[in-house]
């Protein structure tokens, strides 16, 4: 009896917890764009040179799929920060959303030279080489994500379909094999996008 009376309790005083919580202070839902937006922009008019309210800005539209306005708010994070790895990473992540491999490319270099072992920047960088149709910078660059972390599904994936692209079906297939001891359901992607017999 005491357990279901806890059970009922406990929900009801986390819902008044909460209820206090939002009465003494606004809580803005992240969710919420308009809100977050608004106050963003009166916070950036404020403080027109800090980096971490651009970066929130970015955020914010990379949520939204506008990445154009995500790129104009990351090249204002670098230009106040040359030195943030993450904002090139997703600068380059967002030209390859808009089919911009040659400058994605770019803004993955500048920020390989800041973090060079982060195996989803090689990984991202591969895509753009593979968009200009290089896909033997494509297979290297995944291979060094690979390196970086051996059982990154996604670049190995990757890796199979480039193989498979370059002709080479036996390289492909040697990465659904490895894929499967992974992540199966990407193993099936792999083997049902290179036509694999089993």
């Amino acid at each position: 009896m005491m357990i279901r009376l806890l059970w009922i309790l406990i929900p009801v005083m986390i819902l008044n917890l909460s209820c206090k919580e939002e009465a003494e202070e606004r809580v803005v839902n992240p969710y919420v764009v308009d809100t977050v937006y608004g106050e963003l922009r009166e916070k950036l008019s404020k403080d027109p040179n800090n980096s971490d309210l651009w970066y929130h800005l970015a955020d914010l539209y990379e949520r939204n799929g506008a990445y154009k306005e995500e790129i104009d708010a990351l090249k204002k994070v670098v230009e106040l920060k040359p030195d943030m790895a993450y904002a090139y990473f997703r600068m380059g992540t967002a030209y390859n959303r808009l089919n911009m491999p040659d400058e994605a490319i770019r803004s993955f270099k500048k920020a390989m030279r800041l973090m060079p072992e982060n195996p989803v920047l090689y990984n991202n960088l591969a895509i753009a080489y593979g968009k200009k149709g290089f896909i033997d910078e494509e297979i290297a660059n995944l291979k060094k994500a690979i390196a970086l972390r051996p059982n990154y599904a996604t670049a190995r994936y990757n890796l199979g379909i480039a193989y498979f692209k370059k002709g080479n079906r036996d390289s492909a297939m040697e990465q659904y094999r490895k894929l499967l001891d992974i992540d199966k359901g990407m193993a099936d992607m792999l083997f049902k996008e290179i036509g694999g017999n089993k």
